[in-house]
Parts: structure tokens; C-alpha cells; sequence
């Protein structure tokens, strides 16, 4: 049988040489915008997207060496599991200097010596950041010999694989070692916590205490000690690539998340702390309504609610008058102001993980303005009381783990048990713990399975595959079927993936899958996104099965089946169809190479006879698949473009991660006389005004219309549109809150031909008054577009759904000069996250590029 453990071991060993890769790419790192405090904070990637244009990395940021630590015992052993970590050289701009915490540098000798010292005390390298820096996994357990690790591991696979038999398991009820994961610094300005941990782990490695040596012998706690060590060094809450990295659980996009995602299926927690700040006073989950739909909620609520409020009496007990206000969402904040709906925070990732899971907000702010204002004496007395009470709600998840390992682990294997039964979820009554309402009951009617087809039925492999791949690395169940079959009325070929929701884990497998709940008549607000749906935004198709017998001839996936090919003899012109990000990838490889393309007026790119041996390279690399180029027109000749991007730093990522040459820019950066000469296209959503370009700037740019083409995104896109006088259209803003996944009709497209009929929205946008040769390229569908997501109108009646009913979201048009403009009112590479939209970009850059 092939174990859950033995999956996620056999993907990470396929993956790793891709993950080192993509973490050393040449990516942008942006400072983000000042950041008020949690309860106030506009979502990071979010409306500050359309003010601060990304940049390359400065001198000062150059990136760090990547060095490996060694191994002192081989990981098959038992514990510790020792590593000599490689020392950073000191480095005086570390942010953290000023406040009298730990900088970075630091922590490596400080873990080297706690390991030289004790043998409770694992240290391994759990990954790198994006600019190549260690991220250090600590495990705090008593000495194990390598049978007992074995048997430890066999445990925890056996909790997740035979639910119902761990339940029955008596030495495991009694012997198993209980996992804890406590996460610090995901927020690189947000520093405390991986003060407090490297405290915890100090003392957990060295004390004589008995209770605390009874704790390591009962359980493995695991820290990782800072989350974002980019972000830390710098001084900013996101990290190297400009990303907020709690926001990106879901998406995987990040470096750093995908090791914290491993370290949450590696250790299988059954509580986890996830250490931020501030808040204007301590702020200890769980939420606030709605929570999300997939949960089994009374099995979370019950421990949740508990600990939450043991935690505050302990930061209570620390006898800070700053500490005394403290914030349990739940109890305190009504539906909406901090929820628990997406999975794409730690916390509530964590809970599909089978953990009862917190974010913890410090009280006292020593980042941003109060950072660069405040007296050091000021900043370093906030941050040793921020220290105390982080350690203290570390402190006190531990106790209550010791005193309640037994029903923590049960109501994990429950959890697990539930979803590989395909139970319902549970009614949970009004009172079930202090405050629980109508207000907090969120379920869903999970599917019997999904189907993604193969072959004729499924709209880009290349979609399929990396949907699939992405489950399986989310430690999702994913078979593949080994002849056709019928189910659900339908007929499948050979090859089609299976997602039997009756699984340990089919919280997390449906939150990605389904399409989610339109949330706008049950909070007036919400905290962050409250749409995505990787079915309706990845680009591939997927059927939902209700019900039936799903058993069908199948093989469990380790990794999706290869995709990519050439259909055409050799000596024979190429053609692909730019349906997905990872067409464009091939495509702009190709021209890499210096091989001339051509682009038909239908969006075709067709490839020379005798660039053959290169297409089969990147169609192997990118798993595209090229047909026989039809005959007809030869098509507009299509180089090596150069694009100059005003826009966020996830869309600067999203470009590369396209393989577009693309140049940051920026109202500041072209008035200190960028040359545009080179440049072919302009995508303009962030951080540029036409209006306040200096005489000299604003030239270079009218000559780039005369020549090129522009693409647009969002307010700024659409003020610069009006400013430079290009395409005439009105851009209507919908409500700035309004997020989701959205319907959309295509039927007069024809630079997006093709595309699908869902997009994603964030404070949408629409057009009117087209006037002559602008072409609505995609409409919002008519009635509610909304899907699912948070979508109300503004206090007036303006700006809602009902008001973007068919109106153009995307237009395109020529305008006087002959610069060929798209114009986007949709978030087509939203925080990275929409795959399947990427291509709408990629086309909207070739069409604007070509005359």
C-alpha cells in the first residue's frame, strides 16, 4: 500500500529539484506599503496593488548565498536529528538589531551550540526563502532510537490512512508522541515570535523541570522558528517576491510556503500557533463567522475555544497593563472583522490538516512608522513585552496539549475519520460552547468525487496535470483510472484523475474544488478574499460527481502523467493554441532562442519546420503539446518582446513565471529616464501616472504608443488609459471590497477567444461608453455574475453585482497612434493564484505587441 507518508516523500524527492529552482530565480522583492494595525489592515496584495509598483532588488538585497547544512545523523534515524547549520555573516542593517531582538545571523550559532548541548534537540532545514536563506525546523522530543521513530511514524500514517482502527489502537492512545507546530515571523516585520521560540526551545533542550521532560516524552513540538527570514532581515511583512505569505496557503506560489505546507503534513499537528503582530492589544483566535464551510466545526470549536481563553488569562497573568486587552474574535468581533473563511491563512490551513489552530496578535506596534519614530529604549521595551507574551501563549498551548493529548488526538483521528467514512458534518446547536450561534453554522454537501478527464474531454492537460500535482502535494487523494469508465452519467478515457471525497482529508480537497458560497448576505465585511476555487480558476475541467459507486480501475498518483508532445511529422510547421500561462512559458522560450514565430489573427502561434527539436524540449518542459499547423494565413511575425510593467509584485511575479522579459517601471523610475526604446509593450496597474510624467518621460511613452501596445489593469490601468488618451471608454469602479469568482461571457471576444467562462475579481472594474472599434472582449454574466465570494453594493446602490450585470469587464481597441490596448476590469493574476486567467495576459501582450 502506498502510505500517505511514503506519497508526500516519493513528490518531495520529484519536486525538489524544481522547488530549488524556482527559489533561485532572479524574482523582484518590493517593500510593501505601511501596514496599520490586523483589525484595520487593507489585505496585503490587496487595494495597495494598485499604489506601489514592484522593483528588482537593489544592491543592498542582493541575494544570499545558499549554502547545506550537514547532517550529524542520516534522517532515517531516530532522534535528535542533528544538522551544523551554516553561519550567516553578521549583518549590521538587519532590522531586528534596533529592537534588541535575534537577528537573523544569530540564529543559526545559537541553534549550533543548543544542539552540541542536548539531545532533545533536532535542528534540519526545512527549505530556503527566496533569496536562499535557511528556514530551520527544531524539534524539541526526548532521545528516540531509530525503532521508535519508526513505530511514531507508523502511528501518525496510521491515523491518517485506518482512521477507525487508530481509534481502537490502545498503545497508541498511550504511547504516541502528540505533534505540535508553532509558526513564527510568516510576517517578516512581525518579529517577536521567533524571539519567543528560541526561548521555548532553549529551555525545553536544557530544563531539569520534570513536568517539561514528562511533556517532551509524551510529545514532539515542532518550531519553525522564522517563516519568512527575508522578510525579517528587511524589515517588511512580505517577503523576497513581495508576497504576503499568509495569504498564499492555498496557492502554494511562494518558496517559503510550500515548506511550511511540508512541515504541516510531515508533523501532522494536532494544535499549532501561528505568532504575529499587532493589534492594539493581544488578539488569540479562533474567529470570528463565517468560518469555512468545510470544517468539521464542532471538533474544532470545543479545544479551540478552550485554549483560546486559556491563553488570555496567561498574557492577563504577565501583569502588563498593555497586555490586559485581549481580543478572541469569536467572543468579541462581530461576522466579518476577522473570519475564518478562506485557506489561505496559516491557521486556518492548518485546520484541514487535522490541527486545532490559532493566529496570535501581539499588542505593542514596533514596525513601520512607529519603527522608524520611536526611541530604541521605547521599541525594545514594546518588544521584550511582545517576547513575553508570545512565549506565553506558547507556554499554555503546551500545558493544555499535556493535559489533553489524549482527546487532541482522538479528535484528530476523528476528523480523519469523518471524511474517510463520508459522513455528513455535524449539527451543532445553538450554546454548544459559550456563544456559539445561527451566525456561526457554516456546511457544505460534500460531492461523492470529482472527475478531471484526460484526453478530448479536458480543456488543457497541461491544466489537468498541475491541478492534479498540486492536490497531491497538498497531500489530497488522487487516483488515476488505468481503463475508461461511467460514472455519473459520463464517459471517461484511460488516464482521467479521481478525487474520491470519501477521504481523510476531504476538507481540504473540496475547499480547493468546489466552488465555494456567495458570502454577501452573511457579513457586511470581510477580513480578506472570500472567493478562489482552483476547478473554476486553474483551467482545468472538472466534473462533480453527486453520488455513486465510484470504485473504478485505479492507480494512486504520486505525480500527474506527462502531458507534453509534438503531433506532426517532422519537416512540418507547429502550432499552439495560448490557452494556459504554461503555452506562453513555451511560446516565449522559443523566442528566446531567437526563433521567429507568427501569431495568427485567430491567436495561433505557429512554429517554424525547423525549430522541431526545440519545440519538443519546452513541450517536455513545460508540458504543452503541439499540433500540425493548419494551412492558411502565414500570420504577423512575433519576436523576443520586451515588456516595461508598472504593476503589483504578484503580477510581476505571474509575468516571469510566464517567461515575459519584463522590466519594472514605475512614475519615478521613467522620470529618472528610463529608456523605453527596447520596449514592446507597457502593462500598467500599479504605481504610474501618464499625468504626472516630467516632460522627458512622458515623450519616451508616446513614442512606445506609436510603436507598441499597452495592457491594463484595475484603477490605475484605467486612470492611465484616460490620461494618455487611449481607447475611449468609461471604467466604472465597483465597491472596493468586492472579491470572487465571477461568470463571465466571451461571446464576442477575440483577443481572449477561448477563454473561460469564470474570472476572479478584487474591487472590480466595468466600461461603458465604448466608443467606435472597442470591443467587449468578456461581460460579466447578466443577473448576479458573483459565484461565490463577498460582492455587496455601496451604501448609494452603486458599484454591486446587479450593476456589473453584462457590462464589458474586459475591453480592446486601437487607438489613434495605433497602439492596440487591453484593458482588464477582472484580476487575472491575482496574488498568483487564477492559473487558468494567465493566458488572457499572455495573449492581450502578443496581440498588443504585433501589427
Amino acid at each position: 500500500m502506498l502510505t500517505r507518508a511514503r506519497r508526500h516523500r516519493i513528490l518531495t524527492v520529484l519536486t525538489a529539484t524544481a522547488v530549488a529552482v524556482t527559489s533561485l530565480t532572479g524574482l523582484a522583492v518590493a517593500a510593501p506599503a505601511d501596514q496599520p494595525s490586523p483589525r484595520e489592515e487593507a489585505p496585503a496584495n490587496g487595494a495597495d496593488r494598485n499604489e506601489t509598483a514592484a522593483a528588482d532588488p537593489t544592491a543592498a538585497q542582493a541575494r544570499v548565498a545558499v549554502a547545506t547544512g550537514e547532517n550529524k545523523v542520516g534522517t532515517r534515524q531516530g532522534y535528535p536529528r542533528q544538522t551544523e547549520l551554516r553561519v550567516y555573516p553578521e549583518d549590521p542593517s538587519d532590522k531586528t538589531i534596533k529592537l534588541g531582538l535575534t537577528p537573523y545571523h544569530a540564529i543559526a550559532p545559537a541553534l549550533n551550540e543548543l544542539q552540541d548541548r542536548s539531545d532533545r534537540v533536532s535542528v534540519e532545514i526545512a527549505g530556503r526563502s527566496g533569496l536562499g536563506r535557511d528556514l530551520y525546523r527544531v524539534t524539541l522530543t526526548a532521545p528516540e532510537r531509530a525503532s521508535q521513530t519508526r513505530q511514531q511514524d507508523a502511528w501518525r500514517e496510521l491515523i491518517e490512512d485506518d482512521p477507525a482502527r487508530a481509534a481502537r489502537d490502545k498503545k497508541l492512545e498511550r504511547d504516541y508522541k502528540v505533534p505540535v507546530w508553532i509558526n513564527n515571523n510568516i510576517h517578516g516585520n512581525e518579529w517577536e515570535g521567533t524571539d519567543a521560540a528560541l526561548r521555548q526551545i532553549s529551555y525545553l533542550a536544557t530544563t531539569r523541570d520534570a513536568a517539561a521532560r514528562r511533556l517532551l516524552e509524551h510529545s514532539r513540538i515542532v518550531f519553525n522558528v522564522t517563516a519568512n527570514p527575508d522578510g525579517r532581515v528587511a524589515g517588511t511583512r512580505a517577503n523576497a517576491n513581495g508576497f504576503d505569505m499568509n495569504r498564499d496557503f492555498a496557492t502554494s506560489s511562494q518558496p517559503e510556503n510550500r515548506a511550511m505546507r511540508d512541515m504541516m503534513i510531515d508533523t501532522q499537528p494536532v494544535i499549532s500557533l501561528d505568532e504575529h503582530g499587532y493589534s492594539e492589544g493581544t488578539l488569540i483566535e479562533p474567529t470570528g463567522p463565517p468560518h469555512g464551510q468545510n470544517y468539521d466545526f464542532d471538533l474544532y470549536i470545543r479545544h479551540g475555544l478552550a485554549n483560546g481563553l486559556r491563553m488570555e488569562k496567561a498574557v492577563q497573568a504577565l501583569g502588563y497593563p498593555e497586555a490586559q486587552d485581549v481580543v478572541v474574535p469569536f467572543r468579541d468581533l462581530p461576522p466579518g472583522e476577522w473570519d475564518g473563511w478562506p485557506p489561505i491563512f496559516t491557521a486556518q490551513y492548518a485546520m484541514y490538516h487535522g490541527a486545532v489552530s490559532y493566529t496570535v496578535e501581539i499588542p505593542l506596534q514596533v514596525n513601520n512608522n512607529a519603527y522608524d519614530t520611536l526611541p530604541v529604549e521605547e521599541l525594545r521595551r514594546r518588544a521584550a513585552i511582545n517576547t513575553d507574551v508570545s512565549e506565553a501563549t506558547v507556554r499554555t498551548t503546551l500545558d493544555y496539549t499535556a493535559e489533553h493529548r489524549v482527546e487532541l488526538v482522538d479528535n484528530q483521528i476523528e476528523i480523519f475519520r469523518r471524511g474517510a467514512a463520508g459522513e455528513r458534518q455535524r449539527f451543532i446547536p445553538d450554546g454548544f460552547v459559550p456563544g456559539f450561534g445561527p451566525e456561526d453554522r457554516f456546511t457544505t454537501e460534500f460531492p461523492r468525487a470529482y472527475v478531471i478527464p484526460a484526453g478530448g474531454a479536458q480543456r488543457s492537460a497541461t491544466a489537468a496535470a498541475r491541478l492534479v500535482d498540486h492536490l497531491v502535494a497538498h497531500d489530497v487523494r488522487v487516483r488515476q483510472a488505468t481503463r475508461g469508465f461511467s460514472l455519473g452519467g459520463r464517459t471517461y478515457p484511460s488516464g482521467s484523475y479521481l478525487v474520491d471525497m470519501h477521504q481523510p482529508k476531504r476538507g481540504l480537497a473540496n475547499v480547493m474544488l468546489e466552488a465555494g458560497k456567495d458570502l454577501s448576505a452573511d457579513a457586511p465585511q470581510m477580513y480578506d478574499i472570500a472567493g478562489w476555487s482552483h476547478r473554476l480558476l486553474w483551467g482545468a475541467s472538472v466534473d462533480i460527481v453527486r453520488k455513486g459507486d465510484v470504485r473504478v480501475p485505479s492507480r494512486p498518483v504520486v505525480v500527474a502523467s506527462p502531458t507534453g508532445g509534438v503531433d506532426a511529422a517532422p519537416g512540418r510547421d507547429l502550432a499552439l493554441r495560448v490557452v494556459d500561462g504554461k503555452d506562453a512559458s513555451a511560446v516565449n522560450d522559443l523566442l528566446g532562442r531567437g526563433i521567429e514565430l507568427r501569431r495568427r489573427s485567430d491567436g495561433t502561434v505557429v512554429v517554424p519546420a525547423s525549430a522541431q527539436v526545440a519545440a519538443r524540449e519546452v513541450a517536455d518542459r513545460y508540458g504543452v503539446r503541439f499540433a500540425l499547423a493548419p494551412t492558411g494565413e502565414p500570420g504577423a511575425v512575433l519576436t523576443r518582446l520586451t515588456v516595461a510593467a508598472a504593476v503589483a509584485p504578484d503580477e510581476l511575479f505571474a509575468l516571469r513565471d510566464m517567461g515575459f522579459d519584463v522590466r519594472p517601471v514605475s512614475t519615478a523610475i521613467l522620470d529618472g529616464g528610463y529608456d523605453l526604446s527596447r520596449v514592446d509593450v507597457l502593462v500598467v496597474s500599479s504605481g504610474l501616472r501618464f499625468d504626472q510624467l516630467e516632460p522627458a518621460a512622458r515623450a519616451e511613452v508616446e513614442e512606445l504608443l506609436a510603436r507598441g501596445g499597452v495592457v491594463t489593469r484595475g484603477s490605475t490601468g484605467s486612470r492611465f488609459n484616460a490620461d494618455a488618451g487611449l481607447l475611449q471608454v468609461t471604467a466604472v469602479p465597483g465597491r472596493g471590497d468586492a472579491n470572487g469568482v465571477v461568470t463571465v461571457s466571451n461571446v464576442d471576444a477575440d483577443v481572449l477567444a477561448g477563454s473561460t467562462s469564470t474570472s476572479f475579481v478584487y474591487s472590480p472594474q466595468w466600461f461603458t461608453g465604448l466608443g467606435d472599434g472597442v470591443t467587449a472582449e468578456q461581460r460579466y454574466a447578466t443577473g448576479n455574475p458573483l459565484v461565490a465570494g463577498h460582492w455587496l453594493p455601496n451604501e448609494d446602490g452603486t458599484g454591486g453585482p446587479d450593476s456589473a450585470s453584462g457590462q464589458a469587464a474586459v475591453v480592446s481597441g486601437v487607438d489613434e497612434r495605433g497602439a492596440r490596448v487591453l484593458m482588464f476590469g477582472t484580476e487575472p493574476m491575482f496574488r498568483a493564484h487564477p492559473k487558468g486567467l494567465y493566458a488572457q495576459v499572455a495573449n492581450g501582450i502578443y496581440w498588443s505587441a504585433t501589427r
